[in-house]
């Protein structure tokens, strides 16, 4: 029988959730923007630690270098099904402590106890769920794998489940119905298709960014990093990206994105954890905000 690493054991250090047995990363040929500079092709999975990892710093370069740049979510396809047999994973309930860890360790919440009390079989269905709903709105789109997120990673939803897409569907604006439809065909293929892109590409985990200006020049950032490694790897392609300087206060980062976790509010309004934290907490307080407790800490919504 062969072996497989389990990719859901994710590599905190190496900052990337890893499918088993892909070669390293390849040049994306000239893939150009509808309407802007740069375009990155960003390669995640609904169900990727790593990936709400890289939250906090795909938000802030969204609100710093949006005028320049144009993101292509792609989906990969990180858990097709549960046929691994090593290191001692070999059930879903073995990630459910792991999960527990890499919360600390990227200071977002998630709450590995999904996977004893409902676990997913597979991250194929948000994941195709996810290209149905780009059929309709890209931005919208967007929102719809944020709130799916959430629902994994907070709410320990089962997001394979119907039930949860419709719930997260309406929530972000979209016609359910019409998503129903795309998710049972065209979405499909659209799927297969990332996943033959990816093996193209030679994407062998989650997150894998390529930033590319069009002309066959492109910068790879593979894993969790830094904001600092976007924004260096953004102007190696594009010298010429502007850094736009947002408003940072918090009815604006609310105004931006109407669910925060504590770091990704630390990180958009330029503060320690500690200190974002604090205002957080009195800003609920205040009554100004409410918040969702996970059982490895909140997400702050706008009222």
């Amino acid at each position: 029988m062969e072996t497989k690493n389990n990719p859901l054991i994710c590599d905190p250090e190496a900052g990337a959730c890893e499918m088993p047995g892909v070669a390293g990363a390849a040049q994306p040929q000239h893939v150009k923007a509808d309407n802007k500079p740069v375009k990155i092709i960003y390669y995640t999975d609904p169900i990727c630690s790593s990936c709400w990892g890289i939250e906090p710093q795909l938000r802030r370069l969204k609100l710093e270098y949006g005028n320049d740049i144009e993101i292509d979510y792609r989906m990969g396809g990180l858990l097709p099904d549960w046929s691994y047999n090593s290191g001692g994973i070999s059930k879903p309930s073995d990630v459910a402590h792991h999960w527990d860890e890499v919360s600390a360790y990227y200071n977002m919440p998630i709450d590995g106890d999904v996977w004893l009390e409902d676990p997913l079989p597979s991250s194929y269905p948000p994941s195709i769920a996810f290209k149905a709903a780009q059929l309709q709105d890209k931005q919208k789109a967007i929102a719809f794998l944020r709130e799916l997120r959430e629902l994994l990673f907070l709410k320990k939803k089962n997001i394979t489940k119907w039930e949860y897409v419709e719930q997260a569907a309406k929530k972000t604006g979209l016609d359910v119905e019409q998503l129903k439809k795309d998710y049972e065909g065209k979405a499909k293929d659209l799927f297969q298709e990332d996943l033959n892109y990816a093996r193209q590409l030679g994407v062998r985990g989650f997150p894998s960014i390529f930033i590319t200006d069009g002309s066959g020049l492109s910068e790879f950032v593979y894993g969790f990093r830094p904001y600092a490694n976007f924004e260096t790897s953004l102007k190696k392609i594009y010298p010429a990206a502007v850094k736009v300087a947002y408003k940072k206060d918090w009815k604006s980062l609310f105004e931006s994105y109407p669910t925060l976790t504590t770091r990704e509010y630390a990180e958009l309004a330029d503060k320690s954890i500690e200190a974002g934290e604090k205002e957080l907490e009195l800003l609920y307080k205040q009554g100004n905000i409410s918040k969702f407790e996970s059982k490895n800490g909140p997400i702050w919504m706008a009222k």
